[in-house]
């Protein structure tokens, strides 16, 4: 488990440091293109297969009460509510988390950092607030992104199988989402965003014993985010669902 303190001191140097010129804008936008963009075929792929196997896993129970023309009020609210955030969160941990640890922990075992800050570089700046920042700005598009994605493979097969044009489908997708669904979508995605950055710079950043320790650090990051985002995605929907339900 990791440092209560050092956590906190860790989070909280962060935020003195992001606030505090000069700022690493060439690095963010370099870690937004490692995070984002790399991201993408992978993020795609995902989503045109979650749009299309839960519409599939869906129909034989909506067609028992014949409601197949519920389908796309359905997926919509599973999709933008929990889905899209979700899975790209975890699709992320998995990819990014586990690169950031394995990229600080490389650094910081072969004494790099050690050398940035002697040639009198910040090396948190440069290394942690640049990730950390990507990965916070860059998770809640690629969520977006898996969403209409997702809705896309969704309305293929249901076009393919009850024949409803794009205007209906879409229709139904839009009168049955609220704001306060897209809103907490993408709250729970600046969250796991930031986790996920958090914990991986963490992790490589304060990694030791070699090559081991890389590994320790690369796996650890995708443990720990994913423990993480499970449990805040937990308290946010609680919290989501009190003010839906008030």
């Amino acid at each position: 488990m990791l440092d209560v303190y050092s956590v906190f001191a860790f989070i909280k140097q962060f935020f003195i440091e992001l606030v505090t010129p000069p700022y690493e804008l060439k690095a963010i936008v370099r870690q937004c293109y490692e995070v984002g963009v790399r991201s993408l075929p992978l993020i795609t792929l995902t989503g045109f297969i979650i749009g299309i196997v839960f519409t599939n896993q869906s129909r034989p129970s909506l067609a028992e009460f014949g409601a197949t023309s519920w389908l796309p009020a359905l997926i919509a609210i599973a999709i933008v509510r929990a889905l899209a955030p979700l899975v790209t969160a975890l699709i992320s941990a998995g990819k990014v988390g586990s690169q950031i640890g394995a990229e600080l922990g490389s650094m910081k075992v072969t004494e790099q950092i050690d050398a940035m800050e002697v040639s009198a570089t910040n090396p948190f700046k440069f290394l942690v607030v640049s990730r950390v920042l990507a990965t916070t700005i860059m998770i809640p598009i690629l969520a977006m992104y898996n969403g209409f994605v997702s809705l896309i493979g969704s309305y293929l097969n249901v076009m393919a199988n009850e024949q409803t044009s794009l205007k209906s489908f879409f229709g139904q997708v839009f009168e049955t989402i609220s704001f306060l669904d897209l809103f907490s979508s993408l709250i729970k995605a600046i969250v796991f965003g930031f986790t996920i950055g958090i914990v991986g710079c963490y992790k490589g950043y304060h990694s030791s014993k070699g090559t081991e320790g890389v590994g320790n650090a690369a796996n650890t990051s995708v443990v720990t985010a994913m423990f993480l985002i499970f449990i805040e995605e937990i308290v946010i929907v609680q919290i989501v669902n009190s003010i839906r339900f008030s």
